[in-house]
């Protein structure tokens, strides 16, 4: 006999257990009389014993019928449980997800993001690391990573990507630095200065194309200074007013100054990634709360046709 049908049978024989009255039973269970009678019968043959004893007045359990009985609550208990469980990892609440960020995405996206996934899957599991983009996405064409947040181009194959975010990058200036008493700036202002950008084994398809936009506006720096920390970019920032670095709004270090660049020229466009084919419901609840903490908390901003699909008002969209 296969398992499931076991727990079915041993389910019908709890009911006549209960009812005492196979006809009572078969009603309660909606199946007819005779087909009630045979599944019991195949479940005594099965165990090799008589489970209950059959009377003109009803049914009643044997010695061995009781100790199946009490068997088989936890028994159906344990397999309602396990039903419910796989039911709730089938719909995205429950499991573990392994996912990654890129860095400079900012600690409190971060725990932003850990804490709307918890929300959207109250028994589920957010494993969470830091990653580069070429970490990220060789780890999801590994499937070691189960979902992540890339920046783009991303030139990687056998992947599904989420709608496209823009985060508007500023420039970060030493406080005595002339251009930091201005609201905003120019990317040309920044011509001929040394350029403090993350390294470019990083992510070199983004790294060529925010030189190319910087040069298309006005910009070529003198140097580029490629650092992955804050505190060493920080350093090299406050060693001379000729040091700028170009990354997205965050809280000023000390010393330093965030001005952002008149019109957005330069943006780094995000989304989310995950193994193509491979979007289940985890997946997808992950795609929903990293788009919504975005744009919330990181200050990423949708295309003009995302825009359409997801209006929201101006005020919400900070630069």
């Amino acid at each position: 006999m296969l398992f499931m049908d076991l727990l079915l049978h041993l389910r019908y024989f709890r009911t006549v257990a209960e009812e005492q009255h196979f006809g009572r039973a078969a009603e309660r269970l909606r199946v007819a009389q005779p087909s009630l009678s045979q599944r019991i019968q195949r479940l005594e043959r099965e165990l090799g014993v008589r489970l209950l004893d059959r009377g003109r007045t009803g049914a009643t359990l044997t010695p061995a019928g009781r100790l199946v009985l009490a068997e088989t609550d936890a028994l159906l208990d344990a397999a309602d449980r396990l039903r419910t469980l796989v039911g709730r990892v089938q719909g995205g609440a429950a499991g573990t997800l392994r996912a990654a960020v890129p860095p400079q995405l900012g600690g409190a996206t971060v725990a932003a993001l850990l804490t709307a996934y918890r929300e959207r899957s109250p028994g589920g599991e957010l494993d969470l690391r830091e990653l580069t983009t070429a970490e990220l996405t060789a780890e999801l064409a590994a499937g070691t990573l189960d979902a992540g947040i890339v920046r783009h181009p991303c030139p990687a194959t056998g992947l599904g990507f989420g709608p496209q975010l823009h985060q508007p990058l500023g420039a970060l200036l030493a406080d005595q630095d002339p251009l930091a008493e201005h609201p905003e700036i120019d990317v040309a202002d920044l011509d001929g200065r040394e350029l403090v950008l993350f390294p470019r084994p990083t992510a070199p398809a983004l790294h060529d194309e925010t030189l190319t936009a910087c040069a298309r506006h006005g910009c070529t720096p003198s140097a580029v200074r490629e650092v992955a920390g804050i505190e060493f970019t920080r350093a090299l920032i406050l060693s001379g007013t000729h040091v700028v670095a170009l990354v997205p709004r965050s809280a000023p270090e000390p010393g330093t100054t965030w001005r952002p660049l008149r019109g957005n020229p330069l943006t780094w466009r995000t989304s989310t990634a995950w193994p193509a084919g491979r979007d289940g419901p985890a997946v997808r609840l992950f795609t929903e709360a990293a788009h919504d903490v975005l744009r919330e908390h990181a200050g990423l901003v949708p295309t003009a046709t995302q825009r359409r699909l997801f209006p929201r008002p101006a005020s919400e969209f900070p630069l």
